[in-house]
């Protein structure tokens, strides 16, 4: 079943908006039932064309297109966006640099601060990472580019894709015992979900060089 919430964030707003729009209604019947009536005719309407508005738009987003004879590998990584093993793991699939990288970032966040959408934060933060990270990419001949995605990995994977039709997907984690994502199944939910090749690369940035 498809999920009409992009996040757990936009689920919390859309309960607040419920809570609200029912207190209208309570207020309308209380002075009059027919204003009652008319506030629920009136409430239920709009959520019906917002909903399907946001449907149907989505994000506003750069298609990204590759050339013809080009790789198309979706990198999607968080803290260990920057190490040694997801480089070299994205240069062994583009010998040459014969490959379109596209990263993302999500926007790590605390459970607080995301149901109260404070992801200004976990945004910047994903953001610098990002940035070094594209430099890197760039330093070592590979044309990529990236954006900081949803803070549930497998909805950026998910956004992603609507924009880039990627031929593989390189997801990167830290280490079994110190990923949230491995304990949360997200490498196995991603793919399972999508029909696209998976390689999963762990990340130890804990590891003395």
């Amino acid at each position: 079943m498809e999920n009409p919430f992009r996040s757990e964030a936009a689920a919390f707003r859309f309960l607040l908006a419920t809570i609200g729009a029912f207190a209208l209604i309570v207020i309308g019947s209380a002075i009059n039932p027919w204003l009652g009536l008319a506030v629920a005719l009136v409430l239920s309407v709009g959520a019906v064309v917002l909903y399907w508005r946001q449907r149907g738009e989505g994000p506003a987003r750069h298609r990204v297109v590759a050339e013809p004879h080009q790789t198309r590998i979706l990198v999607v990584a968080n803290e260990t966006v920057e190490g040694a093993e997801l480089l070299t793991a994205i240069q062994a699939r583009a010998p040459g640099g014969a490959a379109e990288v596209y990263v993302v970032c999500p926007a790590l966040n605390s459970k607080l601060r995301h149901w109260t959408s404070d992801e200004d934060g976990a945004r910047g933060a994903a953001q610098s990472r990002l940035d070094r990270s594209l430099v890197r990419l760039g330093d070592a001949g590979l044309d990529a580019r990236g954006e900081v995605g949803d803070a549930d990995p497998v909805q950026a994977v998910e956004d992603a894709l609507r924009v880039f039709g990627a031929d593989e997907i390189v997801l990167s984690t830290h280490p079994e015992g110190r990923s949230h994502w491995l304990e949360r199944g997200v490498v196995d939910a991603v793919r399972e979900r999508f029909d696209v090749p998976l390689t999963h690369v762990v990340v130890d940035l804990e590891r003395v060089s």
